[in-house]
């Protein structure tokens, strides 16, 4: 459960301590400590092979989002104070470091008032730089993700009083798109790739509670015995506070929830499909319960009439040390190339501190030979005397 209690030194240095000490567990990192962007060391040798992509927003959610920066994924990553977005000079900063004047960069932006003011500001001042500077046009691309259900009303077409905001699905942006860019994909086709992915990806998350804020405590507490549905990374109100109910019926009503919205329907055209399953930890969630939460996902989901074709469980994108859940699915495409093609991306390693690439194995199956006792009793060899 949510404490008012932090291991903390200075709240107006945590952003950046906390930054260096990833920098210190991963070595292929460096931190720009003034901006606070944290970005690859090979970035020259990144910048003349491939696209390359950063995003950013609030601190809080970590690993989001510096702990996406690797090969494979992001190229760097700038970060705000908690839960504040970075300035738009912090973005241009961290844009004029990672641009690829061959390949182009990709932008990518969580559907926050706040980071789509700053992100595109920036966008617009660094293409002006350019131009004023006699230089052409920079190709610079942007996208927006905004994959949460969890504020769109089930009895209308639109969303509510807010608009979908960007929330796990953000960090398989990351990947494909990464994945895309690392296989010498050209801007536009890396683009396309993340603009597929937030038109496909729908999430929605649960709390137990809200997360305290180190420096100023825990901003409202629910009852022993309620959840809140809906609640945002960032302590957003859910859309319904209700009582606690057993794992196995929430977690049918959250996937229920996503592929009932109109969102999701609109995208599958009515198809049931193959899909990948996100389920990811805000923050104070144990391990244990989270193995039971995916399990129950995955038979959820394969209850709406959809399969799982991977499934990825642990911690993405947090609300500090929230006590919840979200669950996102990705609508794969239904040409069997283009499936195999977004396949491809999701399996392709991604070598950075909050992504853990599958392994695969073939299922070979158990033999007979090996579950069963040996044949015979052997006695153990007598001590030597």
């Amino acid at each position: 459960m949510s404490t008012g209690k932090h291991f903390i030194t200075d709240p107006t240095t945590l952003v950046k301590d906390s930054l260096r000490g990833l920098t210190l567990a991963n070595p292929h990192l460096a931190f720009d400590d003034k901006q606070k962007v944290v970005y690859t060391k090979d970035l020259a040798a990144v910048r003349q092979k491939q696209v390359t992509l950063f995003c950013g927003g609030g601190s809080g959610h970590e690993p989001a989002h510096a702990g996406f920066v690797g090969s494979g994924m992001l190229t760097a990553a700038v970060s705000g104070h908690v839960f504040a977005s970075p300035t738009s000079s912090q973005v241009l900063s961290c844009l004029r470091r990672v641009y690829s004047a061959e390949h182009g960069s990709l932008v990518v932006i969580k559907n926050y008032t706040g980071d789509v003011l700053n992100f595109g500001r920036a966008v617009e001042r660094f293409k002006s730089e350019s131009v004023n500077n006699g230089k052409p046009l920079p190709k610079v691309a942007t996208v927006v993700v905004d994959d949460d259900v969890g504020v769109v009303n089930p009895n209308d077409d639109e969303e509510g009083g807010v608009g979908r905001r960007g929330l796990a699905g953000t960090v398989l942006v990351y990947k494909l798109a990464g994945a895309m860019a690392a296989s010498n994909g050209s801007l536009e086709q890396v683009k396309e790739v993340a603009d597929y992915v937030i038109s496909h990806t729908f999430t929605i998350g649960c709390a137990l509670n809200a997360a305290s804020v180190p420096g100023q405590g825990m901003p409202r507490s629910l009852k022993d015995d309620e959840i809140e549905i809906g609640m945002g990374i960032h302590n957003e109100p859910g859309f319904e506070t209700k009582q606690l109910e057993p794992a196995d019926v929430l977690v049918s009503r959250l996937v229920r929830h996503i592929v009932d919205s109109a969102p999701f329907k609109k995208a599958s055209g009515g198809n049931k499909g193959r899909v990948l399953l996100l389920v990811n930890n805000l923050g104070a969630t144990s391990n244990l319960e989270m193995g039971l939460v995916t399990k129950l996902a995955v038979e959820a989901t394969e209850a709406a009439g959809f399969e799982p074709a991977r499934v990825f469980s642990g911690t993405y994108m947090t609300g500090l040390a929230m006590p919840g859940v979200s669950i996102s699915l990705l609508l794969l495409p239904n040409e069997a190339h283009k499936q195999a093609l977004f396949l491809g991306l999701v399996d392709q390693p991604a070598h950075c501190p909050g992504w853990v690439s599958h392994s695969h194995a073939e299922d070979a199956g158990s033999t007979d030979d090996s579950t069963e006792a040996p044949a015979t009793h052997i006695e153990p060899a007598a001590d030597a005397t």
